[in-house]
Parts: C-alpha cells; sequence; structure tokens
C-alpha cells in the first residue's frame, strides 16, 4: 500500500487519508490502485458500514492526476501510445465507476482543492454519495487549460448540472467555491473550516450507518452564502445554449456585461479543439449513463494524447511555465 493512501476504521467507517501534501495529493498510478483495493475490501467487509476520504492537508483533497507523470509518460512514446497512460487511465476511470456505485455511503471531505482526478475521487453517485464542502474549497475541471478535456465522469456529472451550468465549468475550466458548488449539484453541504475538528470528531464518535444522517444534521446550521453562478444563470444558459463554441464565443462578444465579456476573455485562452470537444462530450453525455460516459472518455483520452496536444499544454503550463504553447 502506498505511503501516501493511509487507512484506517473507526466506529465502522472506513476512513481514507490522502497523504502527499507537496503535490496537493495529486494521483500516481500507485494511489489509483490503492484506493481501488481498499474500497473494494471494504466493499466486501461487513464490520464497515460507510467509507469516509479527506486530506492531511487543509490546502487539498486532490488537485488531479499527476500531469507531470503525464508529461513524461507521453513523451517517451509519442507514436505508439504509452502503456503506463493506459493502465493510469484505464484503473482511474474504473476507480470512478467504482465510487459511483458504491453500496455504502462514501463521504468526501473537499476542503482545499479539488480538480480532475479530485472530482473524480469526489463525486459519488446519488444513491451512496456525501460531498462537504468549506469557504476554502476550490472545485474546478480545468482540463482544457493544458489540450485535455473534463474526464474522470465529467462528461457526466456536468452534462447532468443544472441547465447549461456544466458546459460553461467544462468549456471555461473556471474554479468555483462552495456555494456555486452546491448550487451546480457538485456538493452537498456546506461546514466551515473552523468546524472541522468537530465534524472529525463526530465521524469518529457516530456509527457508520448513521453517518450521512448525523453530517447533514450537524451541517444544517451553516451557510456556504450566495455564489455567482446562481445571478448569472440567465446569461450563461442563454450564451452556453448555442449550437458550438464559435456560436458561444459569438454571442458572448454581443454581450457587454462584466461577467460575459470575463468569459470569452477566458476562453481566448484556451485550446479551441478541447472546448469542442468538452461542449460535443457533454451534449453525449446527458444521454449516456455513467459507464457509457466512462467509456466514451477513455477513447478520447487515448485519441487525445496520440494527437499531442495536451502534452504541449502540460509543458507551456506545468513543465516551462511559459503560458505559450505551440
Amino acid at each position: 500500500m502506498t505511503n501516501y493512501v493511509l487507512t484506517r476504521v473507526a466506529n465502522r467507517t472506513g476512513i481514507i487519508t490522502l497523504d502527499r501534501p507537496k503535490a496537493l495529493n495529486s494521483l500516481s498510478l500507485d494511489m489509483v490502485r490503492a484506493l481501488t483495493a481498499t474500497l473494494l475490501a471494504w466493499r466486501d467487509d461487513a464490520a464497515i458500514d460507510a467509507v469516509v476520504i479527506g486530506s492531511t492537508s487543509e490546502k487539498a483533497l486532490c488537485a488531479g492526476g499527476d500531469i507531470r507523470f503525464f508529461h513524461e509518460a507521453g513523451r517517451a512514446t509519442p507514436q505508439t501510445g504509452s502503456p503506463l497512460l493506459e493502465d493510469f487511465f484505464t484503473e482511474e476511470y474504473a476507480l470512478n465507476h467504482l465510487i459511483h456505485f458504491y453500496p455504502k455511503p462514501y463521504i468526501a471531505l473537499m476542503d482545499g482543492v479539488v480538480m480532475g482526478g479530485g472530482m473524480g475521487i469526489a463525486q459519488g453517485g446519488p444513491d451512496c454519495g456525501l460531498r462537504i464542502v468549506t469557504e476554502r474549497s476550490r472545485i474546478a475541471m480545468p482540463e482544457v487549460n493544458i489540450g485535455l478535456f473534463p474526464d474522470v465522469g465529467g462528461s457526466h456529472f456536468l452534462s447532468h448540472a443544472p441547465g447549461r451550468l456544466g458546459h460553461y465549468l467544462g468549456v471555461t475550466g473556471v474554479t468555483i467555491g462552495a456555494a456555486d458548488a452546491i448550487y451546480v449539484g457538485l456538493a452537498d453541504v456546506f461546514v466551515p473550516a473552523a468546524q472541522l475538528d468537530a465534524l472529525r470528531a463526530l465521524i469518529e464518535a457516530t456509527p457508520g450507518a448513521g453517518l450521512p444522517a448525523a453530517i447533514r444534521a450537524f451541517a444544517a446550521s451553516f451557510s456556504a452564502g450566495a455564489g455567482e453562478l446562481e445571478a448569472q444563470r440567465d446569461t450563461i444558459d442563454r450564451h452556453f445554449g448555442a449550437d458550438s463554441v464559435a456560436a458561444v464565443m459569438a454571442s458572448l462578444e454581443t454581450d457587454s456585461s462584466p461577467f460575459a465579456q470575463k468569459t470569452l476573455a477566458t476562453m481566448r485562452q484556451r485550446s479551441p479543439l478541447m472546448m469542442s470537444v468538452t461542449r460535443e462530450m457533454l451534449v453525449r453525455g446527458e444521454r449516456l449513463g455513467v459507464a457509457d460516459c466512462l467509456r466514451m472518455e477513455r477513447s478520447l483520452v487515448r485519441r487525445t494524447f496520440e494527437h499531442g496536444e495536451v502534452l504541449e499544454g502540460v509543458r507551456a503550463l506545468v513543465i516551462d511555465k511559459d503560458n505559450a504553447p505551440r
């Protein structure tokens, strides 16, 4: 078991703690395998009634996949494809599927940065998931920034957001906070960071079967306040309801509001190809189940790395940090 994935059991609850703080808990293949093995074992263990996943760091639950690894593995075998990348994405998506259909309560403490692959391990299914956010939560599916698309089930959970909010989040890759995450349906309850020690004590003291109800009762007196997306909902639905990325941008150009112009400026910095791929993926995702969404993403990610744009995007944003993809 990797040292970055810590596990223990308390009061019939399996507790997973990610402990790779210097990398904001970015997921390696070993971490994916450790999470999968743990969840499979606890799924079949009658002594475990619930699972909680959190972090040793207040800075992040998980910032996503280890994109430096993606870059190194992709560059090593650019023409034939990387077996390591094949293994990583296949096993990561299988983990996402396992979490979505987990038969026991799956509770994610989404404190700090939760992006990309971090969203994949936080988004439990409607029958099992409970997602907790704080004022420190910074949530995004930012893959278009590096020439990729929102994967790890993003074609499902973004496409099922209200109106065109999922299209907005996926195509722009913008970061949102707690209130917006709850409004969009990417989180369930808000707990102030100052109350996290009390929440952890509650988790330790409550038998696993009663944990979701106990957490909801604990969080009931707290409010995340107002976000931006609810106020901009009509604007987002109007512009992102257009039938192509080019049409979305043309629509935004006619709107002089600060929000529309900021959104347009953001889109001009993104990969045109990946914005179009993301939009089409979300349109298709609306009528697909989780498994088919993950299969679609698996095919897309293979082709994306073959195309090479993601490798250049990672180089520009993360490796050389010149922010000038070629």
